[in-house]
């Protein structure tokens, strides 16, 4: 296949199947927001609502205002779900809540801050559709929250005692991404830079493991394994768009280092995620080839192969190395062979080893509209520039 039907197939995957199975039926022109727990058909399956969908949904929407069409109707409906997170996503501290009720009233607050870190792309992408200097200064104000929240000692509370510290990739990964979106929209600075370059420092030396060719999801402070199962445990999915996301930051830069380590990334968390006898990249791998405690470690869930999409595809571009191609090619009929449902639309979230569909969800409180339209819409331009 072409890259330019690549870019065809992608677009039409986004602008005829995972949008209109979305919109307008997710909108909750009742009290504010999306509704986005979904069955296979688009009804809803609860009617709670995920403060992370909020952000990622409404950043979409906004990103595809500001990228593909200015839709009057996208903007419209993501500045109703700002308007939810103004009136029911923060309490008394300013902290954001990770689950509300349909009304939005507060069910559950988690230790991490990641709701801020989505709320703050949302805000971005509203004052680059808008010039909105608010939502520029609320974008700014939730990254600083966000970072701050994660970085700072004693700040969070801890999830276990303190006999196995351990440092996690997830925060660094996503201070990058968010900081790398809050340059796109409101332009550089140097507090950015900085952040964007001590992620990408703390990643590559903390995380990154060229002598057993992976990529950790959690080590100990000083970057060394724990020989335990949370300890040993790969995350391809997480490893992969982390991956993508130091590729993108060697493509801004011009930068042929950054390149090389996203690429020796996404080379040996393939090696490690790809399941060789059935297909799909698996959900959980063990850094030493030992069973891994999780019982869904070898699902398929839908957003490690949308981020891997993106990942080879991005390889691909940036070095014109045809075993990248290779890789996007499977993947992408591997997985729309398998989470594609032609009848109702959009993908499956979740599926047993061999492919099959282990349940009809297509939304949760997980699973919205942001991975899986996000893979679409930066693959079909990755294919097309």
């Amino acid at each position: 296949m072409q890259a330019t039907d690549l870019a065809a197939v992608y677009r039409r995957a986004l602008m005829e199947d995972a949008l209109p199975f979305w919109f307008p039926r997710c909108v909750d022109a009742e009290h504010g927001g999306f509704l986005h727990c979904l069955d296979r058909d688009g009804s809803v399956l609860d009617t709670d609502k995920s403060i992370w969908a909020q952000g990622r949904m409404a950043w979409m929407l906004l990103t595809l205002y500001n990228t593909v069409e200015r839709r009057p109707e996208w903007l419209q409906w993501a500045e109703a779900a700002l308007d939810f997170l103004e009136r029911h996503a923060f309490d008394e501290r300013g902290r954001m809540y990770f689950h509300v009720t349909r009304e939005g009233r507060p069910i559950r607050m988690r230790r991490y801050a990641f709701s801020e870190s989505f709320a703050a792309i949302a805000y971005t992408a509203h004052a680059r559709a808008t010039g909105s200097e608010r939502s520029a200064e609320r974008a700014r104000a939730l990254f600083h929250a966000f970072t701050r929240w994660n970085v700072t000692p004693g700040l969070m509370p801890p999830k276990f005692t303190g006999e196995r510290p351990t440092e996690g990739m997830p925060p660094r990964m996503i201070t990058l991404v968010t900081a790398q979106e809050l340059r796109l929209n409101l332009g550089d600075g140097p507090d950015l830079r900085a952040w964007i370059d001590r992620c990408l420092e703390e990643i590559e030396t903390l995380f990154v493991k060229p002598d057993l060719r992976c990529v950790m999801e959690c080590v100990a402070p000083d970057g060394s394994i724990l020989d335990h199962f949370d300890g040993r445990m790969l995350n391809p999915g997480h490893s992969l768009e982390g991956a993508w996301f130091i590729l993108e930051e060697g493509r801004q830069r011009g930068d042929a280092r950054l390149v090389k380590l996203g690429c020796d990334m996404v080379d040996w968390m393939w090696e490690r995620g790809w399941d060789a006898e059935q297909g799909g990249i698996f959900y959980f791998r063990d850094v030493y080839g030992k069973p891994v405690s999780e019982y869904w470690h070898d699902m398929k869930f839908w957003w490690p192969h949308d981020e891997a999409l993106i990942a080879t595809l991005m390889a691909w571009k940036l070095t014109g190395e045809a075993r990248f191609m290779d890789r996007h090619l499977r993947l992408h009929d591997w997985s729309f062979r398998h989470f594609a449902d032609p009848e109702y639309g959009e993908w499956y979230g979740y599926l047993h080893r061999d492919g099959s569909v282990s349940n009809t969800i297509k939304g949760n409180m997980w699973k919205s509209f942001f991975h899986h339209p996000r893979a679409m819409w930066l693959c079909a331009r990755l294919a097309t520039d």
